[in-house]
């Protein structure tokens, strides 16, 4: 059966909108949820490479794609970790998210589950991490709310995210 994300969860868009199936195969995780967002493979490993990312719309488990929004500009409320740097093989620093801050899609295996996306411009690894897109207002009360999360102290705060997508 395949999944749909709901009509309320979309906040803003202009322009025209890029909706593209993925198979399961070419996403950084290979197993996709509706709403999370989303970072195709590009080249032969993670991480090489310019890498699109957007927001998992709906998945399609019978035929293994996933239809995602790779729309630029597009805003999506999604929890983002403020974890900035890692460290023998875990967080070490942590920052307060500031309006506009870029934000990555990160593959580390230590982000909590169901957040993926985060400050680190480089992944547990040290491989450079995708940027997802940008810290924005979800609403004027949300614009008063920033900077969002405490610096020196790991801990995970739902952003709105203006999404860079295909073509940004």
């Amino acid at each position: 059966m395949t999944e749909a994300i709901s009509a309320d969860y979309e906040v803003s868009s202009e322009g025209g909108v890029r909706h593209w199936e993925v198979p399961y195969a070419r996403l950084e995780d290979a197993t996709p949820t509706v709403s999370n967002p989303a970072s195709v493979i590009n080249g032969a490993a993670a991480g090489t490479g310019v890498q699109v990312t957007g927001t998992i719309l709906s998945v399609d488990a019978v035929n293994s794609v996933a239809v995602i929004d790779f729309t630029a500009g597009m805003v999506y409320r999604q929890p983002v970790r403020n974890v900035t740097t890692y460290n023998l093989g875990g967080e070490s620093a942590w920052a307060a998210i500031q309006l506009g801050a870029p934000i990555y899609y990160d593959r580390s295996a230590t982000m909590p589950v169901g957040c993926y996306l985060s400050l680190a411009p480089l992944d547990v690894g040290g491989t450079a991490n995708p940027i997802f897109g940008y810290a924005v207002g979800w609403s004027d009360a949300d614009m008063a709310t920033f900077p969002k999360a405490a610096a020196g102290v790991a801990s995970t705060t739902d952003v709105a995210v203006c999404q860079r997508g295909a073509g940004a």
